[in-house]
């Protein structure tokens, strides 16, 4: 297991090819939902793949709003969830948002992941509300203890 950061066209297509199959034909988001104008190289969004076996099976992206980075679009192939590749994509997007000085993190998690992030530091924030038909939280995390 081993995560990348993103850096040339052919791996972003790759994770969008990812985020593809999991959204839009898993989970129904309409195509013209998923993706947008953060969706290339232009830093902006920092974007990052993670390899099992030297596949990729997961993506994850961070911009950052107002000084705190914002995690979206994580996603791993469901052949290879639960293998504790979701918390590699999520600290080294954490990793991404320290190296940028943002105290904190905050994210949109879909409610049946709500346990996942929770148990890696973040809190519940809002009540919960639909983002494409899924329900989701927002979740925040502080980062000045990391």
């Amino acid at each position: 297991m081993n995560v990348k950061r993103i850096l040339n066209e052919e791996e972003l297509n790759t994770a969008f090819e990812i985020r593809k199959e999991i959204f839009v034909e898993e989970q129904g988001v309409p195509l013209e939902d998923e993706f947008d104008q953060f969706d290339n190289l232009d830093g902006l969004c920092k974007h990052i793949l993670v390899y099992y076996n030297e596949q990729p099976v997961g993506t994850g992206r961070i911009r950052f709003v107002d000084g705190v980075g914002k995690l979206e679009r994580i996603c791993i192939l469901k052949d290879f969830r639960k293998l504790g590749l979701g918390k590699i994509i999520i600290k080294e997007l954490e990793a991404i948002a320290i190296e940028r000085e943002a105290s904190q993190v905050k994210l949109h998690g879909q409610t049946h992941a709500e346990g996942f992030y929770t148990n890696l530091g973040y809190y519940t924030d809002s009540d919960i509300f639909m983002e494409d038909g899924i329900p989701h939280v927002l979740m925040r995390k502080d980062l000045s203890s990391n």
